[in-house]
């Protein structure tokens, strides 16, 4: 079989973490021919790519050397797991690779500094670069381990758009690349460890693929590959009913359907980006949720096949604003909706939530905190000549979170409505908009912040999840 693992930061951390991926890619290696992604290395005390992402803002703002000062603390991270792990004739070799790759970004850090301007074509070099060391790394640890491992770099698989920052995937080119670069490799009985997080566009300029970027890569070479299964190596056994610092009582969710889980990941759940699970739906690859630090537990499946139960799980998004756009002028005025999602999409506001009643004097929709300054702007901008005519009166922002209940099994399934509303009635907890989409996956409720918590815990209780 055919697979492709991804280890994520907290996986990658230190040489006892890294000597743990060793173990269990030399035992699946025994079996299954192996992809590995890897994200950069998160020690406590010095996080690869923040740090790099504050060295490179750091020089926009005229200092210089920033990159410079905190390369020599990178290095001797690496290398001090180098020295634990990987063969003595292989870390000459290894620091002197890695030195001069830090060393480029410090000249450019300069030059970034001298023009004072950062832009995101040069915070791609920065951010991805805790990648390419880690990659290197873990390959030689490999190799210490007794396999044939070698490192590959994304830019030379991942063919993306020019979206610096937020670049998307050309599957066709990448696909054709991928499968160049790394068949023969398996074939030989090679490992390749494959950066995450960054591709590069058709003239070979690194990008990045935004915010969970390397599960998503790990998700592209999966399908790129057409293999039998992606597995993804997180700090948890698994999905969890709800976040365990809110619900002591959450447990691992043993399967769930594509579905499901890309509301979870949409909502809240922060164990998988919702754009990973995409190219796997499309092509049918069941994915693996498990502990890196706890393999015997057998995690969480994810794949087509249709889960029993009705809720499965509750999840919560924090610091969302919900505005409110409403008046009595409203009333069958044709194209209002439209003008309303067209200025938040200009303001490049996310909507999560929308909801509207049936005597249309009201639009209400939620979007991130940080994004409803804009919104708001440009929603005044867009409805000037209906406040002018009274036809809309108000826009109103309201702070709160967004509760999400999701289970394919609710579909068709009288009373589950009822049960949510009684077991936040019940805790005292005033709901303050609702939305269902038409699947019926996912029944999603505004709350006050102060009540999130407390509302989490009543539903997760009341359908003994």
């Amino acid at each position: 079989m055919r697979v492709v693992m991804k280890f994520g930061g907290t996986s990658v951390g230190n040489a006892e973490a890294i000597r743990q991926v060793a173990k269990i890619v030399a035992e699946n290696h025994r079996e299954h021919e192996v992809v590995l992604v890897v994200s950069a290395m998160n020690a406590p005390d010095l996080r690869t790519t923040d740090t790099l992402i504050a060295a490179a803002h750091a020089a926009a703002a005229g200092d210089g050397d920033a990159t410079a000062e905190v390369a020599p603390r990178l290095l001797a991270m690496h290398m001090e797991v180098a020295s634990a792990l990987a063969k003595p004739s292989d870390c000459p070799a290894l620091e002197e690779e890695l030195r001069t790759m830090l060393a480029y970004l410090s000249n450019l850090s300069r030059s970034i500094a001298i023009l004072g301007e950062l832009t995101p074509r040069a915070l791609d070099l920065f951010s991805g670069l805790g990648e390419r060391l880690n990659a290197r790394l873990i390959a030689a640890a490999l190799r210490g381990a007794g396999l044939d491992a070698c490192a590959v770099d994304a830019t030379e698989l991942i063919v993306t758009d020019e979206r610096y920052g937020m670049a998307s995937p050309l599957m066709d080119e990448t696909r054709e690349q991928v499968r160049a670069c790394l068949q023969p490799m398996l074939l030989a009985g090679q490992v390749p460890v494959v950066t995450g997080f960054i591709g590069a566009t058709r003239d070979g300029v690194p990008t990045t693929l935004g915010r969970g970027g390397s599960d998503y890569s790990c998700s592209i070479l999966g399908a790129a590959l057409d293999v039998q299964e992606v597995w993804f190596w997180k700090e948890v056994d698994g999905v969890l009913s709800a976040n365990p610092k809110l619900v002591p009582a959450a447990h691992t969710l043993p399967r769930l359907s594509y579905s499901e889980m890309g509301e979870m990941a949409y909502y809240g759940a922060n164990v998988l980006h919702p754009k990973t699970v995409q190219p796997l739906v499309q092509r049918g690859i069941p994915i693996h949720i498990r502990n890196t630090f706890n393999p015997a537990h057998p995690g969480t499946v994810i794949s087509n096949e249709q889960s029993s139960g009705t809720a499965k799980a509750v999840t919560a998004i924090k610091d969302v604003t919900l505005i409110t756009v409403g008046g009595p002028g409203m009333l069958g005025l044709t194209g209002v909706a439209a003008r309303i999602f067209g200025a938040v999409a200009r303001a490049g506001s996310n909507n999560l939530l929308i909801s509207q009643a049936s005597s249309e004097q009201s639009v209400c929709l939620a979007v991130p905190r940080a994004e409803a300054g804009a919104a708001v702007a440009e929603l005044r901008a867009e409805l000037a000549n209906d406040f002018s005519a009274h036809d809309v009166e108000h826009i109103g922002v309201l702070e709160c979170t967004i509760i999400a209940v999701v289970g394919s099994g609710m579909r068709g399934t009288p009373g589950i409505a009822g049960r949510i509303f009684g077991a936040l009635g019940h805790a005292g907890i005033n709901i303050i908009a609702i939305a269902q989409g038409s699947t019926e996956n996912n029944i999603s409720l505004v709350v006050a912040p102060a009540d999130a918590d407390a509302a989490v815990q009543a539903i997760h209780q009341s359908f003994r999840l």
